[in-house]
């Protein structure tokens, strides 16, 4: 609810761009070709964010400062008006503060289907699953599960340098990732009961194939949820992904961007609205158990 509010912290202040620039120090003292640094690193990493949360004092204040449900959807519907109003162009050079492909040959519906993938994804990143670790773990949880995604998000990536040091660290997203890939598909089920047979059964079919075991969940209940198919090829730099499709229906157009922002902020409020009963119910059992 703060970062619904307020937004996230300020840049210059911000812990989790604060953990980033430590983590680079460290990966230039450990870095190897091998997995074993890799470990070494990301053991150290989750060290630190555990700590860091521990150090917090507040379960509400860690989760505050790791998740960014606010901003995501900002962008998200800045580049969604963009396309809609026409210019592609600016659009294109707006993509990359959301995804990691290369946008130089994207039309407007190429990069609405990049928006609203990203919009998927990084719903789980940033909103369910730090909830969830703080659910399971309290403020050093969650605070810790911000520290696996940013290191998968600086060395998880299969290229040369980071297919073995950046192992450790993908492998922990993944499984950080696992159980709330998994609420994000259900709550967007919730939310739309008459596709939800119809978005389990996409999710069962499609999101196999994604080389993301949790990515490929999100975005094939995006793509199930909205009616419009996602995935298909996409291009990295100079490495191209022959990705596979997911949902049926046409291609993404402008609009469908807006619709999946105001599908997530809806998902969000479902979150909180859940989050809360679960507090509230335990509040009045601990009660009853001190009165009893």
């Amino acid at each position: 609810m703060l970062d619904r509010l307020v937004g996230e912290p300020p840049a210059t202040v911000h812990p989790v761009a604060a953990f980033g620039r430590t983590m680079e120090r460290i990966e230039h003292r450990l870095w190897a070709d091998r997995r074993s640094n890799g470990a070494i690193y990301a053991a150290t990493g989750v060290a630190l964010g555990a700590a860091a949360g521990a150090a917090a004092g507040s379960i509400a204040a860690a989760v505050w400062s790791v998740t960014a449900g606010r901003e995501l959807r900002r962008v998200a519907s800045q580049v969604g008006e963009l396309i809609a109003a026409g210019d592609v162009a600016t659009a294109r050079a707006e993509l990359p503060a959301l995804v990691g492909r290369d946008p130089s040959g994207l039309d407007a519906s190429q990069i609405a289907a990049a928006v609203i993938e990203s919009v998927a994804e990084n719903s789980v990143d940033a909103v369910i699953a730090p909830a969830f670790w703080a659910v399971v773990a309290g403020a050093p949880g969650a605070a810790a599960y911000r520290a696996i995604n940013t290191m998968d998000a600086m060395v998880g990536r299969r290229n040369e340098r980071y297919a073995n040091f950046g192992w450790a660290a993908a492998r922990l997203d993944d499984a950080a990732n696992c159980v709330p890939a998994r609420i994000f598909a259900g709550l967007l089920a919730a939310l739309r009961l008459q596709r939800a047979r119809e978005l389990l059964a996409t999710v069962r079919r499609d999101a196999p194939a994604h080389p993301s075991p949790n990515a490929g969940v999100a975005e094939a209940a995006m793509a199930a949820a909205i009616g419009r198919q996602l995935g298909g090829p996409l291009r990295y730099g100079t490495v191209e992904e022959n990705r596979p499709a997911l949902g049926d229906g046409p291609r993404p157009d402008p609009p469908d961007v807006s619709a999946a922002v105001r599908l997530t902020d809806r998902v969000e409020c479902l979150a909180i609205a859940l989050l809360c009963l679960v507090g509230v119910s335990s509040i009045l059992s601990e009660r009853r158990r001190r009165t009893a």
